[in-house]
This record gives structure tokens, sequence and C-alpha cells, in this order.
């Protein structure tokens, strides 16, 4: 099973940028997608974006217009590029393979998540 092990996280001013990595431990090519997520204080974790093997992505409305989601598959990483933080990023996001999952037209279609990295601490201060 592969691993994944997150990196870039920390603390930032609200209004500032974070680009979070995604390392796998072997290739990452034979998933069809990656996602990230997030999880904050209290809550259940939640979907922040996905990008398909071919580029394809899909944003969840709360990162929409604000973050980039992609992936290197020649060097066993994916990204989330983060701008304009808020407070309300505050979270822990961790980084996910889909084996099955498709994005079309913007539309996530997923068939499970198999393989959690450990995640890494957004805190975005007012």
């Amino acid at each position: 099973q592969v691993q994944l092990v997150e990196s870039g996280g920390g603390l930032v001013q609200a209004g500032g940028s974070l680009r979070l990595s995604c390392t796998a431990s072997s290739s990452i090519a034979e998933f069809p997608v990656m996602a990230w997520y997030l999880q904050a204080p209290g809550k259940d974790r939640e979907l922040v974006a996905v990008v398909g093997r071919e580029g394809r992505t899909r944003y969840e409305n709360a990162v929409k217009g604000r973050s980039t989601v992609s992936r290197d598959n020649s060097k066993n990483m994916a990204f989330l590029q983060m701008n304009n933080l808020k407070p309300e990023d505050t979270a822990v996001y961790y980084c996910a393979t889909d084996k099955g999952g498709t994005v079309r037209k913007e539309i996530y279609y997923p068939s499970g998540i198999g393989s959690w990295g450990q995640g890494t601490q957004v805190t975005v201060s007012s």
C-alpha cells in the first residue's frame, strides 16, 4: 500500500498563502484521482479538492477560486496551493488516493479512499 506524507502546513496570517505537498512512497500514476481533505477541530473530515490523472480538477465551494490542486506523476507528488487564507481554513489537511474514482466536467465520482497521509496542520490567524 502506498504511503503518503504531507508537508507545507504551518501558521500564516489571514490573506497569506501556503503550498501543501503530498509525497508518495511509490508511483501515483496508477491512481486516477488524488484528493485533499481537511478536518477542522471537532468536525468530520471533508473534501477540499481533487485532481484526476489527466489534470481534471474539482474544488469544493469553500476553497474554489482561492486554491489550485495539481499532481506531478513523475515525482509521485500532489500539491494544494492555497491563497487568500482565512481563519476558517484552519484544519489538518490530508492527502489521499482514490484508486477508481474519476473527475469529469468538474464533478468528482469517488470510488473510495485507498490511502491517507498523516496530515499537515494549517493554522490561519486573524
